[in-house]
């Protein structure tokens, strides 16, 4: 009789390869990501936001004609039925990714054409939601601070468009391509939480609508991500950059993590942080507010001796410092967050979908072996 197969646990999945993709490479011993071939760093800063969604979602740096016709449909795309904005009324004292959403669920409930689950039909709702998910965050801020939500204007861009609804105002360039590099940042990373949980739905031929309530709803959770609201308060409770070391060895010393330090898929430091790092110190010298980046630098100072275990920056340490900066409040970090990754969730979910399949792991039993049963009688 042969003897039963040793079944390996990997616990949260790690290390296990469920399926290829063509869309990002990690390299997280060199520190290094990609989308779809070309490397952050070429991208942060040169591409436009509007640029790397075409990237991603097809394969290619669009042409310009190809990028007009893509930010036409992005254009189009910004607006909101009535109802959300009674529905956003209702519920405006939850948290901003709780009314998030809410409003993505309502949406799909709203529109007859969220039920198409081919490809062309992700493609129009993906769109569409990479649209309306600022617009949502952008008029529940309005909302619940008694404004009216402000309309989109049709010569803005995406990140311009953001922060123009967000605020009222129209951002300096400088603050909108600094948006924008945030959001191409945070556009795509792989198999993270929410993209697989998107995956998921997807493989049980959901539609895009469902997928994005289902990575939302995963994304809200602090493990994923919850790192930028973290630091700020982090900063908050160090006060000033002298008391960094003492704020570092005693969090080390309790053996209790540091905010905003080491990432599930990288040894090194986060490709991604530099960017978000150079402009938190730009912006912080141009509006007379250089504590925080100061902060933050006396921090990476004091986990310098714990880089050679792999707590290096993410780059989730900077991102905090830019939306405080900005005047935000640190409930819309994670919303800003879903904001620049929709564009990623749905080319993770086109790629599922053209090679669909139901995903469905195994779990070891070790429960109580098998037992009688007694009626309630006798119990």
């Amino acid at each position: 009789m042969s003897e039963p197969e040793k079944i390996r646990i990997n616990r949260g999945l790690k290390g296990v390869y469920f399926e290829r993709s063509g869309v990002s490479h990690i390299d997280g011993s060199k520190g290094e990501l990609s989308y779809r071939g070309y490397s952050i760093h070429d991208l942060a800063g040169q591409a436009s936001f509007e640029e790397v969604g075409y990237l991603l979602i097809h394969g290619e740096l669009p042409t310009a004609d190809q990028l007009a016709a893509f930010n036409a449909n992005l254009i189009a795309a910004r607006q909101l039925p009535d109802e959300i904005y009674r529905l956003i009324e209702l519920i405006k004292d939850g948290h901003p990714m709780d009314v998030l959403r809410t409003a993505v669920s309502a949406l799909a409930a709203l529109d007859a054409s969220s039920t198409d689950a081919s490809e062309a039909g992700f493609l129009k709702n993906g769109i569409a939601l990479t649209s309306q998910v600022p617009m949502i965050v952008a008029a529940h801020e309005a909302i619940r601070n008694g404004r009216a939500p402000v309309a989109a204007d049709p010569s803005l861009g995406h990140a311009a468009n953001w922060l123009w609804m967000l605020k009222g105002e129209k951002p300096s360039a400088e603050a909108a391509a600094l948006a924008d590099v945030d959001f191409v940042l945070h556009a795509e990373h792989g198999s993270n939480a929410s993209a697989f949980a998107a995956r998921v739905t997807v493989g049980t031929e959901a539609n895009f609508h469902g997928a994005c309530v289902t990575a939302l709803a995963t994304l809200a959770g602090p493990a994923h991500g919850g790192a930028a609201e973290d630091v700020m308060k982090m900063v908050g409770e160090i006060g000033t950059p002298e008391n960094a070391a003492a704020y570092v060895k005693a969090k080390r010393g309790n053996r209790e993590a540091v905010t905003g330090f080491g990432h599930r898929v990288y040894r090194a430091e986060d490709p991604r942080a530099r960017h978000m790092r150079d402009g938190v110190e730009k912006l912080g010298k141009e509006m007379g507010q250089p504590q925080w980046f100061e902060i933050l630098q006396a921090v990476v100072e004091a986990m310098k001796p714990y880089s050679r275990h792999g707590l290096n920056v993410n780059v989730d340490f900077y991102s905090g410092a830019i939306y405080q900066l900005h005047g935000i409040p640190q409930d819309l970090y994670v919303p800003i967050f879903a904001i620049g990754r929709v564009p990623g969730w749905l080319t993770q979910c086109v790629e599922q979908l053209r090679s669909n399949i139901l995903i469905r792991p195994l779990t070891q039993y070790n429960g109580p072996e098998p037992r009688s049963f007694k009626p309630i009688a006798e119990r």
